[in-house]
């Protein structure tokens, strides 16, 4: 664990002074909101900031992606910080004065305060980077709602020149009270693939089923089959997600349909057991089909790995909470199987994801991410703003 430092310079006063301005920041996107590798104004207003505090600029990275890079120590070491700039494809039904003027698009997962905190963070941290001993890559990245942009920025070189060695990210929760951060060493967040099963029968009159091979009936079976990986075939100690979200056959009440499609999500915490997902799903659906006289084909894509968190990148995050909110305000939660394409950027580097409190029932910030009626306490953006600071100067201090 990193020893208490003394800050160069006061934090809390820092962040105190810039509150107004990251409040109004972060309300001027969420009236604003756009969706994944939409982000025009969003990034335009985010380089022209970076380019006022004169840091060196990059846009247009996988679209709509924005660095930012403070040079600021003699040594070679770079720190990647990450904020993500989308918002989802939803209609806002709050009535506040800062809701959405997009139909159809609503920052319904803090995007719009993540953007808004680090680029706080970068005005303070360019005022004072004579305490700093290396650099600093600001990151603002598009789509990770989906399809993903951090897999397309790395493609365009964003952890090289200079070469970043660590990376930090923070992301707001309405799960969590308001003046708490969760964070914990290993893994964090689940990976997400994608499947796509077609199964193929054999069509007919529905009151003659004995002369087809009714897809429909055999999709019952592998939708039911294919949960026994789950519960018969992986640790216990290692979860594991299989969901068929969509199901598609058929065209008539009186016809057994010839061939029905389903999509689903496989969420897996470790990397190997998400290695051996393909081959237990190829083998069980082939045993249910044959069995069945039915045939099928299977995709299975690799999309977001397991996110985890370095053990020295988590202490450094967790010494930067204990100073900001107190040892007592630090939740060691359990891992989720949600995902986040920022596993990309840790799968490259050492890195620590955290999350900062956003719910206060007494204000009504209950909602949760992706719903019509989500929204945060803004004082939320204050404590993460300071808990990045501190971490950053504990690992560039």
């Amino acid at each position: 664990m990193p020893r208490p430092t003394r800050t160069p310079f006061d934090i809390k006063n820092a962040v105190a002074a810039k509150k107004r301005e990251m409040i109004e920041m972060r309300r001027d996107f969420h009236r604003n909101p756009e969706t994944g590798f939409k982000e025009k104004r969003t990034a335009g207003i985010v380089a022209d900031k970076l380019k006022a505090l004169g840091l060196k600029v990059n846009e247009g990275i996988a679209g709509t992606g924005v660095t930012g890079l403070l040079q600021a120590g003699a040594t070679r070491k770079t720190l990647l910080i990450r904020a993500d700039m989308d918002a989802l494809a939803l209609t806002e039904e709050n009535k506040t004065d800062y809701a959405s003027q997009n139909d159809g698009a609503m920052h319904a997962c803090g995007h719009d305060g993540h953007t808004a905190m680090l680029l706080t963070v970068a005005d303070i941290l360019t005022g004072h980077k004579e305490t700093l001993k290396g650099n600093i890559k600001f990151l603002f990245q598009p789509a990770e709602e989906g399809p993903g942009g951090a897999k397309p920025m790395l493609d365009e070189g964003v952890l090289e020149k200079p070469r970043v060695n660590a990376a930090l990210v923070m992301h707001v929760c309405t799960d969590i009270p308001v003046g708490m951060i969760a964070t914990a060493p290993g893994p964090r967040l689940a990976s997400m693939d994608q499947i796509a099963i077609t199964i193929k029968g054999k069509g007919g009159h529905g009151a003659m089923p004995h002369q087809t091979v009714d897809s429909i009936v055999v999709a019952g079976k592998v939708v039911d089959t294919i949960q026994t990986i789950v519960s018969r075939e992986v640790d216990p100690m290692k979860p594991v997600v299989v969901t068929i979200g969509t199901i598609s056959g058929g065209t008539a009440f009186n016809i057994i349909c010839h061939t029905v499609e389903m999509k689903g999500t496989v969420r897996c915490l470790d990397a190997k057991v998400r290695l051996d997902m393909p081959k237990r799903l190829k083998r069980i659906i082939a045993g249910v089909t044959s069995s069945m006289r039915a045939k099928f084909k299977l995709d299975y894509i690799f999309n977001y790995p397991v996110l985890v968190n370095d053990e020295t990148m988590n202490a450094f995050v967790s010494q930067a909470a204990t100073e900001t909110i107190g040892a007592k305000n630090i939740l060691a939660t359990a891992p989720a199987m949600g995902s986040e394409d920022m596993a990309f950027f840790m799968e490259q580097v050492p890195g620590c994801y955290f999350a900062v409190g956003a719910r206060n029932e007494k204000k009504g910030f209950v909602n949760p991410h992706h719903n019509p009626r989500f929204d945060f306490d803004e004082d939320a953006m204050s404590v993460g703003a300071e808990v990045m600071l501190r971490s950053v100067l504990k690992y560039l201090g």
